[in-house]
């Protein structure tokens, strides 16, 4: 869902995170529902990696599955991030409209993409720092 938007998003995370010196893989998924899923997948077995970034945009509609999807998909990131220890950025950004969206996703406005991407690398160098 709004692809435009999230690949604003993802714009200003690659930027964050090579200016950081990070290497990164981009994983898509359907849905912001889906996201901690596939951050539960990729955690998981040989493919583990030092941090995600969840990077998303729900905006509300006329029925209650804009606060569903909301609240599941913040408090999933929470409970990888409580229960297995992962570094995560939650960067999915959640408006009344599309005219917000913009003002959080555009790289030289709020850079939600790229806030989240930071947040997961000093989640990561914590984590590093406190179990070595």
């Amino acid at each position: 869902f709004y692809e435009e938007i999230v690949d604003a998003q993802v714009a200003g995370a690659i930027a964050a995170l090579e200016a950081g010196g990070a290497s990164f893989a981009r994983v898509s998924v359907p849905g912001a529902l889906e996201i901690p899923g596939a951050i539960a997948m990729a955690s998981t077995g040989h493919c583990h990696f030092d941090g995600y970034i969840a990077l998303g945009c729900v905006i509300r509609g006329e029925t209650s599955h804009y606060d569903i999807v909301c609240d599941v998909s913040a408090r999933g990131l929470m409970d990888l991030s409580l229960a297995d220890g992962l570094a995560i950025g939650n960067g999915i950004i959640t408006v009344e409209n599309e005219a917000q969206a913009w003002a959080r996703a555009d790289v030289s406005r709020k850079d939600k993409g790229g806030d989240a991407a930071r947040a997961a690398l000093e989640m990561a160098a914590l984590k590093h720092a406190l179990c070595g």
